[in-house]
């Protein structure tokens, strides 16, 4: 069997500029992340104080039936990292963990890492499941088939 990849990610329903700069400071790779955007992500999501060009930089990266856009960052402890800017004002972010699909051990590492993160970044809900996309919206979270959820979404 092909090995595949657990996704996990937990839900920020508000995008505190504080818990994005916590997340990128823990999660993603300082000297390569990886996305060339992540710089003018920062400035305008988190400084707030974007450069001429950083909103055409990210429209680079919106979904094409959406507003919201996901950033996909290496990682130094983990096969990558993922924030996800949702239509609907919240993030979503997450982490790849490496592993077969059927092993049971990386189910349990995807529970914990759920667990982890949503008392780091004191979020209501996570997911996770192998090579699973990150949600662009509620509806999307509630929507996607996922092996394992915990937690809930306030409507």
């Amino acid at each position: 069997m092909v090995p595949f990849n657990w996704d996990v990610y937990v839900w920020i329903p508000r995008r505190a500029p504080e818990v994005l700069q916590a997340f990128i400071d823990r999660y993603v790779d300082a000297e390569d992340p990886g996305e060339e955007r992540l710089a003018a992500f920062t400035r305008t999501y988190i400084d707030a104080a974007p450069a001429d060009t950083d909103a055409a930089a990210l429209a680079e990266l919106v979904f094409a039936d959406s507003d919201g856009f996901t950033l996909y960052l290496n990682s130094p402890d983990h096969h990558g990292a993922m924030i996800t800017i949702t239509d609907d004002g919240g993030a979503v972010l997450g982490l790849t963990l490496d592993g077969p699909d059927h092993l049971p051990a990386v189910r349990q590492r995807a529970e914990q890492m759920i667990d982890q993160l949503r008392r780091e970044f004191s979020s209501p809900a996570g997911i996770a499941g192998a090579e699973l996309p990150p949600p662009r919206s509620r509806r999307e979270w509630h929507g996607e088939p996922t092996p394992l959820r915990v937690g809930t979404l306030d409507p």
